[in-house]
């Protein structure tokens, strides 16, 4: 299909091509006054037209940084040429203006600014040439109004700028999407393959660890050999750990029922579930619901979210530090915050943030920051991270509020419990 597209393109291109050298055929051949003297005006022209027409369509085989250059010096000195060989005809001074463009085809902004900087510098000495020279013989119209032409040629070039800038832009916005969706794709094969692999993995895993478990409960078996039975089994149980998360990410649960979920309830249940977490680090956690905030969301899969964030501010707090969690309503969305005052992140660290198997932590995989991202991204929710280098984090969590969602959605989610 790629091959498809570079054919079609490459015809377009050549009879566009074609068209343009017959156009230079034309203005070389009819109503020429300069072609029944045969002098070196019009052989400098002929040879302009055969040079300039080669390099057009020998351009696709030789697409190279030196060619392009090349085709904008020969264009240039083309133009140039017209314009001083036919000064009777005054439009050329247009084209002159307007040679900055061919760089914009070429799509490379150190081509459009070289352009630019070469047509600018070649006005200077063709006004010069005008003014100290001609005076005025040849080409009176431009010593008339010389302020205007010059005026009206800035103009041209701002306006070219503007254009090149705008098409820039878009440009390279268009590229990042492409390879956004790029790494999409390939994380969408990896995560199937991932899931694949994983759930044959699961199996095996299982029954050794149910056969050291077996082993482990036998009491013929000495304590020595117990202890290193239940090294294997601590092993085993956190490579089961890894397994599900990355089966989480890989095929989310999308059959779970979205339901009335009270915050308060829910960030309560979970500070209480990691309050002895926190003991173990001498870190305590302040809870503060400034009011009723209340989402449409999965009670499981929310609280999974919540752990996830809280356990590691935990982790990122030093001894004896305290993690702020605060929720509130803000513009029809509820707001959370976890805070702690630990050792921070740089801005590349939270922009790899939600990447596979990226980890700040010795033995993290990574996978937990990304299954969150997901489930906040599948209520219509968000995570904002702000940290900086040993001043702590804050991360806010933002879920439209029950009342937002159901007017966006036009329907009411069933009710839990």
């Amino acid at each position: 299909m790629k091959e498809f597209y570079t054919q079609i393109n490459k015809k377009v291109y050549y009879i566009t091509m074609l068209i343009l050298i017959t156009i230079m055929m034309m203005g070389l051949f009819i109503g020429n006054p300069l072609i029944g003297e045969h002098g070196d005006g019009f052989i400098l022209h002929v040879a302009l037209v055969v040079i300039l027409s080669v390099c057009l369509l020998l351009y696709p085989r030789y697409v190279t940084h030196v060619f392009r250059i090349i085709i904008i010096i020969v264009a240039s000195v083309y133009f140039y040429t017209l314009f001083f060989l036919y000064p009777e005809t005054g439009s050329n001074f247009i084209f002159l203006c307007l040679i900055p463009i061919i760089s914009i085809l070429f799509f490379d902004a150190k081509l459009f600014y070289f352009s630019l900087l070469l047509n600018s510098i070649s006005i200077i000495f063709t006004f010069g040439y005008i003014m100290l020279i001609d005076q005025g013989n040849l080409f009176y119209f431009i010593k008339q109004d010389l302020i205007g032409n010059v005026i009206n040629f800035i103009g041209s070039q701002v306006i070219i700028y503007f254009v090149f800038y705008l098409s820039d832009g878009r440009i390279k916005k268009q590229q990042l999407y492409h390879e956004q969706i790029k790494q999409t794709e390939r994380l969408k094969i990896s995560g199937q393959l991932a899931a694949a692999v994983a759930h044959e993995i699961r199996n095996p895993l299982t029954v050794v660890k149910g056969f050291l478990q077996l082993n482990e409960n036998d009491p013929s078996v000495s304590d020595d050999v117990k202890r290193h039975y239940t090294l294997m089994i601590g092993e085993l149980n956190a490579a089961e750990h890894v397994i599900s998360q990355l089966l989480s990410v890989a095929k989310p649960n999308n059959d779970l029922e979205s339901e009335t979920v009270d915050v308060k309830d829910v960030l309560q249940t979970v500070t209480d579930l990691l309050h002895s977490y926190g003991l173990l680090h001498e870190n305590n956690i302040e809870l503060n619901v400034i009011e009723e905030c209340i989402i449409v969301a999965n009670t499981i899969e929310f609280k999974q979210l919540l752990i996830n964030i809280i356990k590691n501010a935990i982790e990122a707090s030093e001894i004896g530090d305290s993690v702020k969690i605060t929720a509130n309503m803000k513009n029809d969305f509820v707001e959370i915050k976890v805070i702690d005052y630990g050792r921070g992140m740089s801005e590349a660290e939270v922009g790899s943030l939600g990447t596979p198997f990226y980890s700040l932590k010795s033995k993290g995989t990574g996978l937990g920051m990304m299954i969150c991202y997901n489930i906040a991204t599948k209520y219509k929710g968000t995570i904002d991270i702000q940290s900086s280098k040993g001043e702590g984090t804050t991360v806010t969590i933002r879920f439209p509020s029950k009342k937002n969602t159901i007017g966006s959605k036009g329907k009411i989610y069933k009710e839990g419990i």
